[in-house]
């Protein structure tokens, strides 16, 4: 659905031939993650190991290499519609440059701009603004990062994270659709933005943020 506020990328009809899957497997982790098509949109599930990196691990789908570039300059944000979630936290980023790949064919790093999300209810909208998304670079925190190019978005991801061991197992989260939209838009009142604490986790996994220890090998270079 398109409106003069508000506009859809993806969803509710998704074409999943435009995302794949990236999981911590191709760091030597167990994970796995699907993208599966619903009658209300598509259910992003699997499962997150934390066993074989030694407390570290994730799942991910993102959209696949091509020659698209999306223009979002004229959006203020994101809005994702969420049909039921299990109350995990989950991470939506995007990217305006493709990394090249070394010659073992894995991605060189680069810079990603993500947002940490818990859906509490079914039926909500996770909206966040630009300047929501933080900057990082292989999961840590950059301070004073170039500006996103949001003229030239190339890469959107959706995933789970273990935040060592602070979450693990069976994951789903049941989308309908990822949109832009405009501040004009925000007097719907059902559009309000998801809290980031999911059932009074907010503090640990902040705090695992912070650790030292976030390694090249333990997350995705995007």
């Amino acid at each position: 659905m398109e409106t003069p506020t508000n506009k859809t990328i993806f969803g509710p009809d998704w074409d999943l031939s435009h995302w794949t899957s990236s999981d911590d497997r191709v760091r030597g982790g167990s994970s796995v993650s699907n993208l599966e098509l619903t009658a209300e949109g598509v259910l992003f599930h699997g499962s997150l190991d934390i066993e074989t990196l030694g407390g570290a691990g994730f799942a991910s789908q993102r959209t696949v290499e091509n020659e698209q570039v999306w223009d979002l300059s004229g959006y203020d944000g994101f809005e994702l519609r969420v049909v039921s979630s299990d109350r995990k936290r989950y991470t939506f980023s995007l990217t305006d440059e493709i990394p090249h790949r070394r010659p073992d064919a894995r991605e060189q790093s680069s810079l990603v701009w993500e947002y940490d999300f818990c859906a509490s209810e079914a039926g909500r909208e996770v909206r966040l603004s630009w300047k929501d998304l933080k900057p990082t670079y292989r999961g840590k925190s950059v301070e004073d990062a170039r500006s996103l190019d949001l003229s030239h978005i190339k890469r959107f991801r959706i995933m789970i994270r273990s935040f060592f061991g602070a979450q693990q197992g069976d994951f789903s989260l049941n989308i309908q659709s990822i949109g832009v939209f405009r501040e004009s838009s925000l007097d719907n009142p059902s559009a309000t933005k998801e809290p980031t604490d999911c059932g009074g986790e907010k503090t640990e996994l902040k705090a695992t943020r912070r650790k030292k220890s976030w390694l090249p090998s333990c997350c995705p270079s995007f």
